[in-house]
């Protein structure tokens, strides 16, 4: 069984480790006790799924020999309006840049919202996850 732990800093803040040790920061805005310092626990939760998804895409894609210069996640929700707030639609649009193939992309995210990201798995049936694929060039060079 895995272990994870919360600590409270002051206010509202609070930082959150993992297995890894690696801590995660959030707080609230001063309306509800918090300074406004860091993420809001639900974009924290947001942020993992769209992480979870873009690490299986993009191992997918090195295994395709897809060239991706760049990669990028954007998302847009929507929350329930009464608490708990829950989020009720999730919409990702991923973005790879370079030379990559759409259809190589489009099956990339697929395999990972179906099979791979746990992230995705969890908010299955609570929150409906959508997706858009676009292919843009490869940034220029700076210079």
């Amino acid at each position: 069984m895995g272990k994870a732990q919360l600590m409270w800093q002051q206010g509202m803040k609070f930082v959150g480790m993992g297995e890894t040790g690696h801590g995660v920061t959030m707080d609230s805005s001063a309306e509800v006790g918090g300074e406004d310092s860091a993420a809001r626990p639900m974009e924290v939760l947001l942020i993992g799924l769209m992480g979870c998804t873009a690490m299986d895409v993009i191992s997918i894609l090195r295994k395709k020999r897809q060239d991706v210069q760049d990669f990028r996640i954007f998302a847009t929700f929507e929350r329930a309006a009464e608490h708990p707030k829950k989020y009720t639609r999730i919409h990702l649009e991923y973005v790879a840049y370079g030379d990559v193939d759409l259809k190589a992309l489009e099956r990339a995210a697929e395999l990972s919202e179906t099979t791979y990201c746990g992230a995705i798995a969890t908010v299955r049936g609570v929150a409906e996850v959508t997706r858009t694929c676009r292919v843009e060039p490869a940034p220029a060079p700076a210079g």
